[in-house]
C-alpha cells in the first residue's frame, strides 16, 4: 500500500486551470486510509533548466535546487501527474522535472491526469509522456483520466467542480496508483 503520494501539478503558468484540478485530486487522495497526499506544484518548485554537470543517473547533484527536488521525489512512494496539454504535448517544465532525476523515480507507480480547453482533454499529452516515464523506471498505471473543457469545471474561488463521472474516473486512477503491483 502506498503511504506517501505526491500529486504533481505540471503547469508553471501564474494562473493555471489545472491547479484546482490538482488540489481536488490531492484532496480525494488524502481521504484514503493510510495515504498521506501532498500537492507538489512545479511553479513553486521552480527548477531551472537542467544544468547539473553530471548525468542524473549518477545521483551526484551540485545545485541546491536539484538536491531539494531529489529529496521531494525520493520521499514519495507514488505519484499522480496532473498535466495540461500544450500544442499536442506535455509541458516543458514537466519534462525538465523528470529529466533532473533518475533513481528517485525508479519502480514507483504513477497515475496520469490530463486536461485541456478542448475536447481531447489532453489525451495526446498522456500518450507522449508515457515512454519518457517508462525510461526513468516509473510504472505507469491504468486507467488514466482526461478532462476536456477544463474551464467549464472551474467554480468560484478557484474550486474544481467535479462531476460524478470525473469523480469515478479519478477514484479509479487513485485505486490503481495506491495499490501494490
Amino acid at each position: 500500500m502506498v503511504r506517501r503520494l505526491h500529486v504533481i501539478s505540471a503547469s508553471t503558468r501564474q494562473v493555471s486551470a489545472g491547479r484546482p484540478l490538482a488540489r481536488w485530486v490531492t484532496g480525494l487522495a488524502a481521504t484514503r486510509p493510510g495515504v498521506a497526499a501532498e500537492l507538489i506544484d512545479l511553479r513553486e518548485v521552480g527548477l531551472p533548466l537542467l544544468d547539473e554537470p553530471e548525468l542524473p543517473s549518477g545521483g551526484r547533484y551540485v545545485h541546491a535546487s536539484t538536491r531539494a527536488w531529489s529529496a521531494t521525489v525520493d520521499a514519495a512512494d507514488a505519484f499522480v501527474l496532473v498535466m495540461p496539454m500544450y500544442n499536442g504535448g506535455y509541458t516543458a517544465p514537466l519534462k525538465n522535472a523528470i529529466d533532473h532525476l533518475y533513481r528517485e523515480w525508479r519502480d514507483k507507480p504513477v497515475g496520469l491526469v490530463s486536461y485541456s480547453a478542448g475536447t481531447s482533454g489532453g489525451a495526446p499529452a498522456l500518450e507522449m509522456v508515457r515512454p519518457v516515464l517508462g525510461r526513468v523506471g516509473l510504472r505507469v498505471v491504468t486507467p488514466d483520466m482526461s478532462v476536456p473543457g477544463i474551464e467549464g469545471h472551474l467554480g468560484p474561488g478557484g474550486r474544481f467542480l467535479a462531476t460524478p463521472e470525473l469523480t469515478a474516473r479519478v477514484t479509479a486512477v487513485l485505486d490503481a496508483v495506491t495499490q501494490r503491483p
